[in-house]
């Protein structure tokens, strides 16, 4: 509904004799005489050269045809003119905001009323907020987990826009991105970090060995969000070795191999240890292999 007005003029001179105004043959005005019942509805003169007709708080259905009739001596005239009611867009149904597994299907809908017609566009508010292809209803094959984030729907017409958002949350299993092993001398605290990346949040869980490790003495584990760090308060050589940080959480699990070791034994501290401990095996196997073993 509109609640601007509307001033449809019609000019007389004096040679006038009657005059009126006719909404689709029915009469509003007869002279000054009101014939509609509509409160919205009255004249608008200026001495007797103006007989215009204002429409208050115009709604759509005003819109259509309105006639000035005029009586003269000689011939009858009519000027008429066609009222266009435009309406701003509004958005009165969008999809609620929605968390999905990757991969799945997505179907996002936003609709929306005005006069004209509203265009519906969308965007994901990323970065680029680049528009995307869709228009009532905007459909995501096989989301991914860069998919994830606010969508906007924007509804506009020549009055006007209305926008509105929707959330999407795409869950994933965990990557472990980044680890950290530790090079430590005897006595000195030694640090393991593991981080991944995992919606939801992943759980976390330290092994040596098979033994899983909990806060002890001497063992601190701290976790905050996607890290978790693994403290040994005074390292021994008993302490030296391999551990593992496992990341899990409802739709996976991803395990690494970190380690702890002695000054001087030239691991990398960036987690390749683990490929170095394979290259000794390999270069073991092909001893074995020339030696006959």
């Amino acid at each position: 509904m509109c609640h601007a007005q509307s001033l449809q003029r019609c000019y007389v001179d004096d040679k006038v004799s009657r005059v009126a105004w006719l909404n689709r043959s029915n009469i509003i005005f007869a002279g000054q005489d009101k014939w509609s019942l509509d409160p919205r509805v009255d004249l608008v003169t200026k001495g007797q050269l103006e007989y215009s007709l204002r429409i208050q708080k115009v709604d759509v259905y005003d819109e259509g045809s309105y006639t000035c009739s005029i009586q003269t001596k000689q011939q009858p005239k009519t000027s008429q003119v066609y009222l266009i009611v435009q309406v701003p867009p509004n958005i009165y149904k969008v999809s609620e905001d929605i968390t999905v597994n990757e991969g799945s299907n997505v179907t996002l809908s936003c609709l929306a009323s005005g006069r004209p017609d509203p265009a519906i566009t969308w965007r994901l508010l990323n970065p680029s907020a680049d528009p995307l292809d869709g228009e009532e209803y905007l459909d995501i094959i096989g989301i991914m987990r860069n998919q994830a984030g606010r969508y906007e729907c924007k509804a506009s017409n020549d009055v006007k826009s209305d926008v509105k958002y929707v959330n999407v949350v795409v869950n994933y299993p965990p990557t472990i991105k980044k680890t950290q092993s530790s090079e430590t001398q005897v006595g000195r605290m030694g640090t393991l970090q593991c981080d991944a990346t995992a919606v939801p949040t992943p759980e976390f869980e330290w092994y040596r060995d098979d033994k899983r490790l909990s806060n002890s003495q001497g063992i601190n584990i701290q976790i905050s969000g996607t890290t978790a760090i693994l403290v040994i308060a005074n390292v021994t050589e008993e302490d030296y070795g391999n551990y593992t940080c496992v990341a899990s959480n409802r739709l996976g699990v991803q395990n690494a191999s970190l380690f702890l070791y002695r000054p001087g034994t030239g691991r990398d501290i960036n987690g390749s240890a683990c490929v170095s401990q394979s290259l000794w095996l390999l270069l073991a196997s092909f001893a074995c292999l020339f030696f006959k073993c």
